[in-house]
């Protein structure tokens, strides 16, 4: 019979996973000839339903008859888990998710599972293997939450094997090796604190990059891919709908396009507090940008809020490598530039705006600051050429 059944102690679930109660489960067994004559068998076991072992077996016998889908069948019963995560990490994760986020499973599968598993058949992967990597990782010096990224990408790879009837099991769940909060994530700012650094940074290029991730929970990539255009000091507002791509390659001076912001876009109040800033900002860079001219050097108007001198974009991978240094100057306590937004991350709602405005009250008491002057710049009307000449840009008043 090619489908059979057998009891077993701890049944797994449709999704794999231990439930610790006995039940069925199906196996399936299919005796073929393969194209040198031999007889052979294919076996499969563990379905949950018989439902299931059955589709499989017919599916099986279908491509068991033709002779070009059993040398693939063979050699895919013979892969390795590194050439599954590799073929993986490309045909599901590349297509899939956010350049970064595929960028870090690249790396995490190349350094820290293919060295310790990469060369071991997929279906003979177990749970003691996985907990056996884990420690090598963490016996060469490197932390917990290192060990505890491989986990992560693993169990996401091997659950799609398991979908796939590559695997029975998947091991990266059923493993032992518990990871404690050895890295403690650094407290973020206090509203004291926060007013600190702005005070300490004001006047140097991390002015407005601190003002937008410290007072609006902005991302690093959100902060470098504002624009100018989508912000509207008329009504006191900005909108956060684009980002600076993943990895601009060195030495870019125009970005063509700007990709979509990881969470959905938003609206944001220009406050009382904020909108100096703003003004500031775009007052410097149009200095900038008539002191390029007067040298005679280029200058590349990005229409960005946060650029270089000279309009060219700031990258992501600078900020992050440069604010640990510049905490480290001002003798302030370490804190990743991503932390200054996790006090308030409720961007879509009224309740962030009103979180916002309380904590930039407690971050500044006194500041009832009332803009003078009719400057005003309107999102509408600008050229969308991203090198413009001087007489194209709105100018302050």
């Amino acid at each position: 019979m090619a489908v059979s059944s057998r009891q077993v102690k701890n049944k797994r679930d449709s999704n794999g996973v231990l439930t610790g109660r006995p039940g069925t489960v199906y196996d399936v067994n299919i005796k073929y000839t393969a194209p040198d004559g031999k007889k052979k068998s294919y076996a499969k076991k563990g379905f949950a339903t018989k439902k299931e072992a059955t589709q499989h077996e017919a599916e099986m016998k279908t491509k068991l008859q033709n002779p070009g889908q059993i040398a693939s069948i063979t050699s895919q019963r013979k892969q390795t888990v590194a050439s599954y995560l590799n073929d993986w990490v490309e045909s599901y994760a590349r297509v899939n998710l956010r350049p970064s986020t595929y960028d870090g499973y690249k790396k995490t599968i190349a350094n820290y599972i293919n060295p310790y598993i990469g060369g071991v058949a997929l279906n003979q992967l177990t749970p003691a293997m996985v907990d056996k990597m884990f420690q090598q990782i963490i016996d060469k010096g490197l932390k917990p939450s290192t060990a505890a990224g491989a986990k992560r990408v693993l169990s996401v790879a091997l659950s799609h094997a398991r979908k796939y009837r590559y695997i029975e099991t998947n091991a990266a769940k059923d493993t032992l090796t518990k990871f404690g909060k050895s890295d403690k994530t650094p407290d973020p700012y206090t509203p004291e604190q926060v007013k600190a650094l702005m005070q300490r940074v004001e006047g140097t290029v991390w002015e407005m990059p601190v003002i937008l991730g410290g007072l609006y929970g902005m991302r690093r990539s959100e902060i470098l891919g504002l624009r100018w255009r989508n912000v509207d000091l008329e009504n006191n507002t900005f909108d956060v709908s684009e980002q600076l791509p993943f990895k601009v390659p060195p030495k870019t001076k125009v970005i063509e396009e700007m990709a979509p912001p990881k969470s959905n876009g938003r609206t944001l109040p220009i406050t009382e507090l904020a909108r100096p800033f703003f003004l500031k900002q775009f007052a410097m860079q149009e200095a900038q940008r008539e002191q390029a001219e007067k040298d005679g050097k280029p200058y590349y108007d990005n229409d960005l809020v946060v650029a270089k001198p000279d309009g060219s974009p700031i990258s992501a991978s600078w900020v992050s490598s440069q604010f640990g240094k510049l905490l480290e100057d001002l003798d302030m306590p370490h804190i990743r530039f991503h932390d200054l937004r996790h006090p308030y991350v409720k961007h879509t709602t009224k309740i962030f705006s009103l979180r916002l405005m309380d904590f930039q009250a407690q971050a500044y008491p006194d500041a009832r600051r009332k803009t003078r002057g009719a400057c005003q710049l309107h999102r509408g009307g600008q050229s969308q050429s991203p090198v413009r000449p001087l007489c194209n840009r709105k100018r302050f008043s």
